[in-house]
């Protein structure tokens, strides 16, 4: 219905912008002192606050400080940009789709085996490129192979997205998630990534449980699936799986090379957001030579990748608009100050968990990673500061909300757009996906209190 609908992302970060003006009008100014800690992160001193003069905002920042939020979020824009672009060069090649076709089809008769490892594959695309909007165009193949399986479309849809949200969620190397996060919050890039691959991989094992359980009901009796409709109407079709060849197997060596060199700089430290985008860069680059492409065709594909994170980029830097208007009016600190003022009430395990809620909810109205993590982080990372609740945990706490939620709520229009194409309602989806993201959420709350209890930190 007309009335329920959420505003676009863009009007809605920049109504908060507006809102934010107002405030410095309202909100008394107040500061806290801050320091740089043992790990070289500044942080906030959380006994030093005091109210300060009001310094209201001139109403012409609400239109200058646009410009001024892009410049400012640059160097985050700019990399997602070069990764995005390095991405479109390596899909360009067609080798990952053509690698994960040819998994698939020598293990179509072994569903056991064929359903986790289908779904721990496009787990590894969601924590490495994020891959979202890519997992479109594995659907129709999905649905194609469960009904191979004597399964339904059901299970096809839920074995791309679900694996692919799996790993978005647990984003290890997810430079859209996690890396905007950890560079507003002054954590080293993909830093603390084994723990975060321990979650991915528990993820990943849930949703298989629920998956196979869902799909072996449905192939004994057909009129156990959610879609059993859809099913009897269901047209019988053929997938091309496109043939894997020598130049996809030197593309995919490559992608493992630059992966392996990524997870070195990182535990040796020196891994930054220049030394990333200049290995991803030269991961597009020679997977484009390797795929056989030229020169002109690898220009191309990478103009295609960077179009495709557009949204993502420059909505962190509208974001980035917030926290200037709130700086500028000297009234961050001041909601800071009253948050944490009531989270001190309460242990730090039980902050933390509210912190993840808290993420999970806002996915519902900023359904963009990079863009929640810019309106967020901001101010949940000096909150986390105050309440004892680490730096790498309230990124841990955003990238669980965030990703998970994706599949639940109608305004991700990657979940819409997959149901469209799986022809699927989103009621019957939502029957199906309930017990699973009710299990992904206890779980996430058990780990947002282990990340606590092992001091989980920049490594």
């Amino acid at each position: 219905m007309k009335f329920l609908k959420v505003p676009h992302a863009f009007v809605l970060i920049y109504g908060i912008v507006i809102l934010a003006f107002l405030m410095s009008y309202i909100i008394p100014a107040g500061e806290y002192e801050r320091y740089e800690n043992e790990n070289g992160v500044t942080v906030v001193d959380e006994t030093s606050f005091s109210f300060t003069e009001q310094t209201p905002v001139h109403w012409t920042e609400i239109f200058k400080v646009v410009p001024a939020g892009m410049i400012d979020a640059a160097s985050i824009i700019f990399l997602i940009f070069i990764i995005g672009g390095a991405f479109g060069m390596i899909n360009g090649t067609g080798a990952i789709e053509a690698g994960i076709n040819k998994i698939v089809s020598l293990l179509k008769d072994r569903e056991i085996i064929l359903i986790p490892l289908t779904m721990l594959i496009f787990s590894f695309g969601g924590a490495t490129f994020g891959m979202a909007e890519s997992t479109l165009i594995f659907i129709p193949m999905g649905i194609i192979l469960a009904r191979s399986l004597g399964m339904d479309a059901m299970t096809g849809m839920a074995m791309v997205a679900l694996g692919a949200a799996s790993g978005f969620a647990g984003g290890f190397m997810n430079i859209f998630t996690v890396g905007v996060a950890q560079e507003i919050a002054g954590l080293p890039l993909f830093s603390g990534m084994f723990y975060r691959i321990i979650i991915q991989i528990v993820f990943v094992a849930i949703a298989s449980f629920f998956v196979y359980r869902y799909g072996k009901n449905v192939q004994r009796d057909k009129t156990k699936s959610y879609v059993y409709a859809l099913e009897q109407n269901a047209e019988q079709e053929s997938y091309d799986f496109k043939r894997f060849t020598i130049r996809h197997s030197f593309v995919l060596g490559i992608i493992l090379i630059g992966f392996i060199f990524i997870i070195y700089g990182v535990v040796q430290g020196w891994s930054t957001g220049t030394d990333l985008a200049a290995i991803f860069l030269a991961m597009g680059i020679l997977s484009g030579f390797a795929g056989g492409n030229n020169a002109n065709n690898i220009a191309e594909d990478f103009i295609k990748g960077a179009k495709e994170v557009t949204f993502g980029a420059l909505i962190v830097g509208l974001a980035r608009c917030i926290l200037l208007i709130l700086e500028d009016g000297t009234i961050i600190d001041t909601v800071i100050y009253a948050v944490s003022s009531v989270l001190e009430g309460f242990p730090a395990t039980v902050a933390a968990v509210g912190m993840f809620f808290t993420q999970f909810v806002i996915n519902f109205f900023i359904p963009s990673g990079s863009g929640q993590a810019a309106t967020t982080i901001p101010l949940m990372a000096p909150i986390g500061d105050i309440v004892g609740v680490p730096r790498q945990s309230v990124v841990l706490a955003f990238q669980m909300g965030d990703g998970l939620s994706n599949y639940l709520f109608p305004t991700s229009a990657i979940l819409m757009a997959g149901l469209s194409i799986a022809k699927i309602p989103y009621e019957k989806w939502l029957r199906f996906v309930w017990p699973v993201m009710l299990t992904w959420i206890i779980a996430c709350s058990l780990f947002m209190v282990i990340s606590l209890l092992i001091g989980y930190g920049p490594f």
